[in-house]
């Protein structure tokens, strides 16, 4: 049990990622960018902190830091999903462009130099346990999982993500909005990739 439970939460941030990216694959897209947002929501989050208290950072700092760093990266999704749906623009090159952007946006905002200014206590995310042994990273993505699964498979929303993936032009014919569809799916994307951003710099302080 511990070895699985330690195998889950060293693969949380990917799979966080993943819910959002099976949504785009399902669409028949794709998403470049994730690994990039994730960076850049690693350094928005460190950076907010050692700007605003550094080690000695409140619980509000670093509460604010992280949604300011989740919050960096839907704004990235919410552009490329504008590319793909205003100008028909493959998803391979609109992600494309995105993922060298928010890299770029990351290492200008680091200097390229670690940021480490960070209370221990924000590492219980990352680091740390619920109760039971259970890591906060794996409940974290174990409700994420919940919600998604609940989504896809319960609402309108998640049928019409399905129809959009199958045939677009039958979707439209039926009445589906395949752009908000798509613009719903790389934001919701980016912000995954955010919060991913924030447990993995929980996990490497």
């Amino acid at each position: 049990t511990d070895n699985l439970l330690n195998v889950a939460n060293q693969i949380a941030v990917m799979a966080i990622v993943a819910v959002g990216m099976t949504m785009v694959i399902i669409t028949a897209g794709i998403d470049l960018s994730v690994g990039s947002l994730i960076a850049l929501s690693t350094v928005v989050t460190a950076w907010l902190v050692r700007r605003y208290g550094g080690v000695e950072a409140s619980t509000a700092v670093l509460i604010a830091a992280s949604l300011g760093g989740i919050a960096a990266c839907p704004c990235f999704g919410s552009f490329s999903g504008f590319m793909i749906t205003r100008f028909d623009l493959p998803p391979f090159i609109a992600t494309l462009a995105i993922m060298l952007v928010a890299r770029g946006f990351a290492y200008i905002l680091s200097e390229g130099r670690p940021i480490y200014e960070f209370p221990q206590r924000f590492t219980w995310l990352g680091r740390g346990s619920i109760g039971f042994g259970i890591p906060a990273a794996v409940a974290l993505m174990a409700v994420i999982y919940a919600l998604a699964w609940l989504l896809m498979g319960g609402t309108r929303l998640g049928r019409n993500i399905y129809a959009v993936g199958g045939n677009p032009e039958s979707a439209r014919l039926s009445g589906i909005p395949n752009r908000r569809v798509l613009m719903f799916v790389y934001t919701v994307t980016g912000a995954l990739a955010g919060l991913g951003g924030v447990v993995m710099a929980s996990q490497l302080k």
